[in-house]
């Protein structure tokens, strides 16, 4: 038989500890890279770009296809790294059973 009372209990709980994990990805800081180097992005775990940093050599070149290039993969990569440091963090609250519900289910306030 369901304990109602509990269930309740434990989403709470859950809820709380999104609520942090959330809290703390604005904190966590990931890199993306370009060029071997050449051209780097740091983010955070909400997706939001915090700093471009561009090698001198870089700018020598002259050539402003590539940097933009350069610029966007390293934006995508850090983006990339971000989102897969986010889900880890969710993981250590939810044991990964968010994300093996059916279809990806959105629950709201989670």
């Amino acid at each position: 038989m369901f304990d109602m009372n509990n269930i309740l209990k434990q989403a709470q709980k859950l809820q709380g500890e999104m609520k942090k994990v959330q809290e703390t990805l604005a904190s966590i800081t990931v890199e993306g890279s370009a060029g071997g180097g050449m051209v780097k992005v740091i983010a955070n775990c909400k997706l939001e770009v915090l700093s471009v940093k561009i090698d001198p050599e870089v700018l020598k070149e002259d050539d402003q296809e590539m940097i933009e290039d350069l610029i966007v993969a390293a934006v995508n990569q850090a983006i990339q790294n971000a989102q897969k440091r986010a889900e880890e963090e969710m993981k250590k609250v939810t044991g990964g059973l968010l994300g093996n519900l059916p279809g990806n289910l959105n629950i709201p306030g989670l």
